[in-house]
């Protein structure tokens, strides 16, 4: 089971619900990945009408948790209050905060990612922070009270995997105890398999699912890929070898004459 914020989660898979073709294909692909926790945007609630409205009893029908989040937020007093607005509306304490600080690459503004999580820790969320995999902002954000850290391996949208592969071990090896969640940049199943192999404690997707030719099939890929991930991890898998190995002993075998 994985632990955030005291509460146990069986599924190491969060979903995204952004992009979906219809609703009725978004609810499917949750129901099929099997996930436990949704993030949601509160400018999509609230700039949907009554359509927001219906979204939401949607995703309350199917059961999961919500996790809002504060995408398209720029500046600390704007992320700020984006997440108590998210709170009254979805009435949890949880809050993925994002602040962005490039329009190109959609790289989180650190200096405002640490502060903005400093107000809302000390007025009761308990924050999700999207970051970077740098070490000394990883630091900070755990120092300014966050007990959990979404780290990228690439930037939003792109598909482009892991690109730092050294970059995250060092992560999870410098946090042994802090769950640690790749979020974006993942677009194959192959990609969250490698990151769950390094130890991550989940993966949280949206364009790699919501942008598939068939989403719900494609979450329930994701969703066996990072199982096969973390029981290769808990299983404790071989180190890459400079020589060749036998798997066949050639001392003391059977020799005929």
């Amino acid at each position: 089971m994985l632990d955030l914020y005291g509460s146990q989660v069986g599924s190491r898979l969060l979903l995204g619900t952004a992009r979906y073709p219809s609703p009725a294909i978004l609810a499917e692909a949750v129901r099929r990945s099997g996930t436990e926790i949704v993030t949601v945007s509160l400018r999509r609630e609230t700039s949907g009408g009554r359509g927001g409205g219906a979204f939401f009893e949607m995703i309350r029908d199917l059961g999961v948790r919500v996790l809002p989040n504060t995408a398209g937020c720029h500046g600390v007093s704007e992320a700020v209050l984006t997440a108590k607005m998210a709170r009254e509306v979805f009435r949890t304490n949880w809050i993925k905060l994002e602040v962005i600080g490039n329009h190109d690459t959609l790289q989180p503004d650190v200096f405002a990612l640490v502060e903005a999580a400093r107000i809302l820790t000390k007025d009761g969320f308990e924050v999700f922070p999207y970051t970077t995999d740098d070490l000394v902002v990883a630091e900070r954000l755990v120092e300014a009270g966050c007990k959990v850290l979404m780290p990228w391996c690439a930037p939003i949208g792109t598909a482009a995997g892991p690109l730092n592969l050294s970059a995250l071990r060092s992560m999870r090896a410098h946090f042994p105890e802090v769950p640690l969640i790749v979020d974006a940049g993942i677009g194959r199943p192959s990609h969250a398999t490698t990151v769950m192999e390094l130890g991550f404690d989940a993966v949280l997707l949206n364009t790699a699912v919501a942008g598939a030719a068939d989403p719900a099939t494609m979450a329930e890929a994701f969703a066996k890929a990072i199982d096969a991930g973390r029981q290769a991890f808990g299983a404790g898998m071989l180190e890459p070898r400079d020589m060749a190995v036998p798997s066949t002993p050639v001392i003391g075998k059977a020799v005929f004459a």
